[in-house]
């Protein structure tokens, strides 16, 4: 047996043996059904992009969404546009008043945070949304435009089925707490510290 033929036969075992250990795991796991909570945060680059990710997946299965977007205003996103596309699978919705910099006004910026939350519990309870998308939730929440406490809450008291996305950085420990699923974005390098603003169809 060549060196070639021994390290295919060794490559094949230990594959083998991964495949046990992975059925094995896979039979340790509950069947889909429930809901679940994933929180996107971190100073890294990625969490509304993997959230939008994550609406073209559910969309791919027939699935119906719900998108509210925090604070980010009327900006004029790729994604804004290309999902609604899709009048009769997506029902998005911009709530938020630009940036907190550019707002420089704390009742305004408490008052649409409040108003997106109203338009958040409502496709929380609606049985024809499928995943929810609540995009820079935590923004509003790290300042504190928003009860933690009740938003909590409701996202507890969801529909069993209900998929929530929720994204932003300095997400609260409260919330992390309670989700399913927990990713943080780490920031190793990015093109603004080297003078790039913004590129469209890159970050937005």
């Amino acid at each position: 047996m060549t060196d070639e033929d021994a390290k295919n036969r060794g490559h094949a075992d230990a594959m083998k043996a991964l495949q046990a250990e992975r059925e094995a795991l896979m039979a340790t796991k509950t069947a889909e059904g429930a809901g679940l909570l994933l929180v996107h945060t971190g100073d890294g680059k990625g969490k509304s992009t993997a959230g939008f990710g994550m609406v073209a997946r559910a969309l791919g299965w027939g699935q119906h969404v719900g998108i509210v977007q925090y604070i980010k205003g009327k900006w004029i996103t790729g994604e804004r546009q290309f999902f609604r596309r899709f009048p009769d699978l997506v029902r998005y919705e911009v709530m938020g008043e630009g940036f907190t910099w550019d707002t420089q006004d704390r009742a305004r910026d408490v008052a649409a945070a409040e108003a997106a939350w109203a338009r958040s519990l409502e496709m929380l309870h609606d049985p024809a949304i499928d995943f929810l998308l609540l995009d820079e939730l935590n923004i509003a929440l790290r300042y504190d435009y928003l009860d933690i406490a009740a938003v909590v809450a409701a996202l507890q008291a969801r529909p069993r089925d209900k998929h929530v996305c929720v994204t932003g950085r300095n997400a609260k420990p409260e919330l992390l707490a309670i989700a399913d699923l927990v990713t943080e974005m780490t920031l190793v390098k990015h093109p603004f510290e080297q003078g790039i603003k913004a590129q469209r169809g890159i970050d937005f």
